[in-house]
This record gives C-alpha cells, structure tokens and sequence, in this order.
C-alpha cells in the first residue's frame, strides 16, 4: 500500500519537479521554455519571444505549434501534479482554440489547471496569453493518461494512485 504525503511533502517534490521537467526535456529546452510555478492540480511555465521561432516573417508572429507545444508542455506538469505520486503522463487527447496571434515581441505565458482525475486519467484546461489571461492568444483543453509506475497492480500491495487532498 502506498503512504500518503502531506501537501506540503508533495508541493516540495513539485517544486523539485518543475525545472527539470523543463530543462530535462530537449524540447522544451530547444524553444526556450522557463518554469514559472507549480502547485495542486495547476502549473505555469513562459516563453521568451525569439525571432527564431517566427512563424510568418511579415507579422513576426510566433508560430501557432510553439503555442501548441507550450499548451502541452504546462499542461503535463499539471496533470503530474494532480497526482500523488509523480508518474509519467502522455497525452491522449488535446483540442486547442486558437482566438488571436501572439503580439510579436511579446513573452508568452501558459497557466494549467488539472480539473478531473480518475486513476490513470487527467483533464487538464489551460490557457496561453502574452501578459493578459482575460485575453487569451489560445485555450486548451486535454486528456493525460499514465505511462508508467502508476499502474494499479492486481496484487493487494501494489503502486496506487492517489488523488492528493486539497
């Protein structure tokens, strides 16, 4: 049987978590992604605008999979910190609404929130904006499944999920 951790075990196991979750994936790393926050079921990371990433050379708009791969990339650490137990996730499922470019020159911001879990499942909803949350450049929302070491076993003792309470 798994042992409980208390919130605040868990939120210092998050905040271990965030950074590397960013500067241990080459992706990340690649199109410039920053850990900003992690918390319960929510994570934050940013951008940095980079003329490198321009996805229309006229506009100087960011282009719309670096957005996309931002929207993922928060999402994920929230579906992880939904978790007890920090387990990989991979994503099932992602619509994203695209409501306005990125204005060029501007940083942008991805802000996560896990609403659901079940055992081997997450729902996550977030949002990218480039300084204003209330004007989002796209929204997101996304199902996560566990990839591994969360597994419930059909043995009495085995690794278990648990929801962490909030």
């Amino acid at each position: 049987m798994t042992d409980t951790i208390s919130k605040e075990e868990r939120l210092t196991q998050l905040w271990e978590l965030g950074p590397l979750f960013v500067s241990g994936t080459p992706h990340a790393v690649a199109l410039g992604f920053r850990f900003v926050a992690v918390d319960i079921g929510s994570a934050t990371l940013a951008m940095d605008y980079d003329a490198k990433l321009i996805g229309d050379t006229e506009t100087r708009v960011m282009a719309g999979g670096v957005v996309t791969a931002l929207l993922d990339h928060t999402s994920g650490l929230a579906a992880i910190s939904a978790f007890e137990q920090s387990v990989p996730v991979a994503t099932l499922d992602m619509r994203i609404d695209y409501m306005r470019a990125a204005e060029p020159g501007k940083n942008l911001i991805a802000e996560a929130r896990c609403y659901k879990t079940t055992r081997n499942v997450a729902f996550v909803r977030a949002v990218a904006h480039d300084g204003d949350s209330d004007n989002p450049v796209a929204s997101c929302q996304a199902v996560f499944m566990t990839t591994g070491g969360g597994w419930k076993s059909d043995k009495e003792d085995g690794p278990q999920i648990k929801r962490v309470p909030t």
